[in-house]
């Protein structure tokens, strides 16, 4: 099994070191080419604006929205649950466009309002979980077909619809790998 991770920012190689220390081949994902031989794709955190622009110029966008589409198992972190959100609050333009969430950007504050925590996700792990929140988002409502996979404080901080997966924490920034063999159970169908 070979799951790509969108190379163009952020925790790129985090995620890929997550990815080996189970076992799993992961790639770098550059251009629309290098997703035609994968079983899942992460969309790391980074700036989704600045990453929207890159993938709209680069025609990858709507080639990505469409293999999501037709089943491709897709997971963002952070700035990546921005770009698969079919909403942004305060904003007219989203980018990939194919969860059926709200999300509000920079929910928690500034970069110096960056925290972490720890807390069971039950669909996860039956243990605490690090979880690392950067100058995150959360989603503000979900579709009907939005599983909610974690609340902070009331805030929807996990989400999952059908073959997508979303979280405002950075799992790959711990040592605990949990959520990331949960995303290859989602790959494994």
């Amino acid at each position: 099994m070979k799951i790509g991770v969108l190379s163009l920012q952020g925790g790129v190689i985090e995620h890929i070191k997550s990815i080996n220390a189970l076992g799993f081949d992961a790639v770098e994902v550059k251009t629309f080419k290098d997703i035609e031989d994968i079983n899942g794709l992460i969309l790391p955190g980074g700036e989704s604006t600045a990453i929207g622009k890159i993938l709209r110029e680069t025609g990858m966008l709507a080639k990505l929205r469409e293999k999501i589409l037709l089943g491709l198992p897709v997971w963002g972190t952070c700035a990546g649950m921005i770009l698969l959100a079919k909403e942004i609050e305060n904003d007219d333009i989203t980018h990939i466009s194919v969860m059926n969430i709200k999300v509000r950007r920079n929910a928690y504050g500034r970069q110096i309002d960056s925290f972490s925590t720890e807390d069971v996700i039950k669909s996860v792990s039956d243990n605490p979980i690090p979880l690392v929140f950067i100058r995150a988002p959360f989603i503000v409502s979900v579709g009907d077909d939005v599983e909610v996979l974690h609340k902070l404080k009331e805030n929807i901080v996990a989400a999952k619809q059908n073959n997508i997966l979303v979280t405002s924490f950075h799992p790959e920034l711990t040592e605990n790998i949990q959520f990331h063999k949960y995303f290859i159970s989602m790959c494994q169908f």
